[in-house]
């Protein structure tokens, strides 16, 4: 083999350990409340989730990709392609390590923050401080606080919805039933605007917002409708004792899909990114400030991700979905609806935000709307302390590996 195919080949696997971390790491974001409030077994989530991030990544997946992830770094450093093939490797194997210490610590983490620390080591090494978009930088710091106020806002909020108008009811059963509809529809509102704003695909439709919320509104009354006749007919013959917790674990599982199915497309630019920049690096000897992906590249990645979250994802969803606070099948729905609405809204408005925060600000949020003393703090700050250290344990072991793979290559 000659030098281009080991370092082709040195990428591939780079790149699938990232996939793979992206898996056992993320896949709390979308299934940890559903396992936490035994809405699927764990078992479930993890065929669920897999399936599903192959699909999104597959299908729904970009196929062009920025060579630098998130505009964080000068795209000038590009120019010497020895230097980005050396910058490409060492940000992705530098962010798959922190990934993969947080999930053996069994912390969530942003996969997305960690390619940006790891891009941004590169980037000084490459370049100097002065290639690095500190304004950037800076609204990654403000995700910090952003996404998870927001939705642990929203989670409180709806939890306390839930309870006045349909736990609190005599027969909560019934009531459940009775209001599905209304929930159900403004799941499938939110799912769908998203669907149509924050994958891939549907930002490649380039739809007005008021195209976008005319189909949204199309389809949540067709999948609304839909929705409630399947409920109705789910839970005929379970036990009416659970209440309206047995309705919500209905609803849940749609919620807890879609978000596995978002990850697939989303997240897979995380190590795809790079890799395609890689890859076009070998086969070209240059590069864009964008560059096409091919379908096996987003294949692969989705198969990283998948392998990840049947191989380590229990870690991270444990933490999640049970060592914050006790969750049920309503405070589970409350904190799935919670994240992928604080998702849609601060992407819209232009404000950073991290999907993981999202999660475990709607997590706390149905925690404290039954008191503080319901939320672990110790575990939540020990989760907050790994997203400070994100961005710069990515950069640093990114200078390292970069020095490194400079001396050999």
């Amino acid at each position: 083999m000659g030098y281009e195919t080991y370092i082709l080949v040195i990428g591939y696997i780079f790149g699938f350990y990232m996939t793979w971390n992206i898996g056992a790491n993320d896949v709390a974001n979308s299934m940890a409340s559903a396992v936490g409030a035994k809405a699927i077994t764990l078992k479930q989530a993890v065929f669920i989730a897999g399936i599903l991030n192959v699909v999104g990544a597959t299908f729904l997946g970009s196929h062009v990709t920025d060579t630098i992830r998130k505009g964080i770094v000068s795209t000038h450093i590009l120019a010497d392609p020895n230097l980005a093939l050396i910058g490409a490797l060492s940000a992705l194997l530098a962010a798959a390590l922190w990934v993969s210490f947080a999930t053996w610590k069994s912390l969530p983490v942003s996969t997305t923050h960690s390619i940006v620390g790891a891009m941004i080591g590169f980037g000084i090494m490459a370049g100097g401080v002065s290639v690095i978009n500190w304004a950037k930088l800076g609204g990654v710091v403000l995700s910090w606080v952003i996404s998870p106020v927001f939705s642990m806002m929203i989670s409180y909020l709806m939890l306390k919805i839930i309870i006045r108008f349909v736990i609190s009811a005599k027969d909560s059963f019934n009531k459940a039933l009775k209001l599905s509809p209304i929930f159900i529809s403004l799941t499938c509102f939110i799912v769908v605007l998203s669907f149509l704003f924050k994958t891939p695909l549907g930002k490649n439709l380039s739809l007005k917002t008021h195209s976008a919320i005319i189909i949204a509104v199309i389809a949540t009354v067709l999948m609304g409708f839909l929705g409630t006749l399947l409920v109705k007919h789910l839970v005929k013959k379970v036990n009416k004792n659970r209440g309206a917790e047995e309705i919500f674990r209905k609803i849940q599982i749609g919620t807890s899909c879609y978000v596995a199915l978002a990850q697939g497309a989303n997240d897979v630019a995380n190590a795809i990114g790079p890799l395609a920049v890689i890859y076009f690096l070998v086969k070209t000897g240059t590069v864009a400030e964008t560059i096409p992906v091919p379908t096996f590249l987003l294949l692969f990645g989705g198969v990283g991700i998948a392998c990840g979250i049947s191989m380590a994802g229990y870690r991270v969803m444990e933490t999640l979905g049970t060592k914050i606070t006790t969750l049920t099948n309503t405070r589970g729905f409350s904190v799935d609806f919670a994240a992928a609405t604080t998702v849609l809204i601060a992407s819209k408005l232009g404000l950073p935000v991290s999907t993981t925060h999202a999660a475990v600000g709607g997590v706390m949020g149905v925690g404290l709307a039954r008191g503080l003393e319901a939320v672990n703090f110790r575990i939540v700050l020990k989760i907050m302390l790994y997203w400070v250290l994100t961005v710069p344990a990515a950069a640093i072991t990114s200078m390292a590996i970069f020095w490194l793979l400079k001396l050999i290559l």
